[in-house]
């Protein structure tokens, strides 16, 4: 009797060991660098599932107490959706929205895009259009395209011409078809725009 209690003693104290073993090593936090490629690639939701949902809490902490937008926009796609957690649109909606006011260039662009077309919220191009714009300025390609796209579709104002295709003239990108569409693009927006508007729209601010 005393030798099967000593041995049902020491299975046990193996048991937590093994137990610990078989989670794996725990992961890390992501950086701020590590979120943004992730946003720029639409990856994020899929990388929080991979992760196996370990990092809920924390992200949940930085997006309310911190206040990081990343983590704001992080935290909001991952309620909009039910990923990890309980799904809540309003909520998401809400965390999306003030990364987008903190100038996080993906929150900015989603809403735009969620905007027009109609996802998660009811379809209105001209709102999206302040979205794609801001986005747009601060050099995102997604926004740029898809502002051109709307203001030749005829939402927004012509006045917007000149900028988005400023930005799409200043775009650089190794992707071949990107390439051509945005160049497809330009040459739509040139025959709705004077000679001196496309002049003045390629023009360098500065040479250094």
């Amino acid at each position: 009797m005393f030798l099967r209690a000593v041995v049902l003693s020491a299975c046990l104290a193996v048991l937590p060991a093994q137990a610990i073993t078989d989670v794996g090593d725990a992961v890390p936090l992501y950086s701020e660098a590590e979120l943004i490629h992730l946003f720029e690639g639409n990856q994020q939701l899929q990388r929080v599932r991979a992760d196996d949902c370990q990092l809920v809490q924390d992200i949940e902490a930085r997006a309310e107490r911190v206040e990081s937008p990343a983590y704001q926009f992080l935290y909001g796609d991952m309620l909009a959706w039910g990923v990890c957690v309980s799904r809540d649109v309003d909520l998401g909606l809400y965390y999306m929205e003030t990364a987008a006011r903190q100038g996080l260039p993906s929150a900015l662009e989603q809403l735009g895009r969620y905007y027009a077309r109609g996802t998660l919220v009811q379809q209105d191009q001209e709102r999206a259009i302040p979205y794609l714009r801001e986005a747009a300025s601060m050099g995102d390609l997604r926004a740029r395209i898809q502002l051109a796209e709307l203001l030749l579709n005829d939402f927004g104002s012509p006045r917007d011409y000149e900028d988005a295709y400023r930005w799409l003239y200043q775009t650089a990108t190794a992707d071949r078809q990107v390439h051509q569409k945005i160049t497809k693009l330009r040459g739509r927006l040139e025959q709705r725009m004077p000679s001196n508007v496309i002049a003045r729209a390629k023009r360098r601010e500065s040479f250094w």
